[in-house]
């Protein structure tokens, strides 16, 4: 049987919702965006409401992955497991990620490629390490070497960009407790010790040559 919208009202703590009444009687709540085309005077049919409220969650659900969006972006299973923490049902969730691929929004082999990008300018650290990185983040195997191979990353390079952000800690240690120290450092980034063997002597020769020019 067919009801009546006999008011739409604004949430006063929520301006993006709005409260229907139907035939005088509060029902539900909606998103704005879900309730855009509803007037008062409107008759909607039972199957009218669940496709509303289906809308609504989907709304819902998408607001809440946008903003998680916000802060940093994401692979797929760190969005899946984002949004089963609010409580959405797993149908539901693939439908929100449908879309977020579908804009590109999330996409595993941009944010491995990103991620990659990302650690090698702010905090370098080895390949393996950065493989392991985005295989806790639910990447797939084949966009994390895809992803790696685009990059060209190499180790002995990646060393150094590291040592030269890590030896400013150091720089004013003899030579023995700076390679001991550094190489230290470069350990825990990942590296293996022939990478740090080989990269030690040219990040001690730049610390050299840079105190004797000034």
């Amino acid at each position: 049987m067919a009801k009546l919208v006999t008011d739409i009202q604004a949430q006063q703590r929520n301006r993006n919702r709005v409260n229907i009444y139907l035939d005088g009687n509060y029902a539900f709540s909606l998103d704005k965006m879900a309730a855009a085309w509803l007037t008062v005077g409107r008759k909607l049919s039972e199957e009218d409401i669940i496709r509303l409220q289906q809308k609504d969650e989907f709304e819902t659900a998408l607001g809440r992955a946008m903003h998680f969006l916000g802060f940093r972006a994401r692979s797929e299973q760190e969005m899946k497991t984002f949004l089963n923490k609010k409580g959405f049902e797993p149908g539901l969730i693939e439908k929100v990620i449908t879309r977020l691929k579908e804009d590109r929004l999330v996409n595993d082999l941009d944010f491995a490629q990103n991620w990659l990008e990302n650690r090698q300018q702010f905090r370098p650290r080895s390949k393996r390490l950065m493989k392991l990185e985005l295989r806790q983040k639910g990447v797939a195997e084949s966009e994390i070497e895809q992803a790696v191979q685009s990059s060209e990353l190499n180790d002995f390079d990646l060393a150094l960009d590291a040592g030269r952000k890590l030896s400013r800690r150091y720089q004013n240690l003899e030579k023995p407790e700076h390679d001991r120290k550094l190489g230290a450092a470069l350990q825990r980034r990942g590296f293996s010790f022939e990478v740090i063997r080989e990269c030690l002597p040219v990040l001690w020769k730049e610390k050299s040559e840079a105190i004797g020019g000034k």
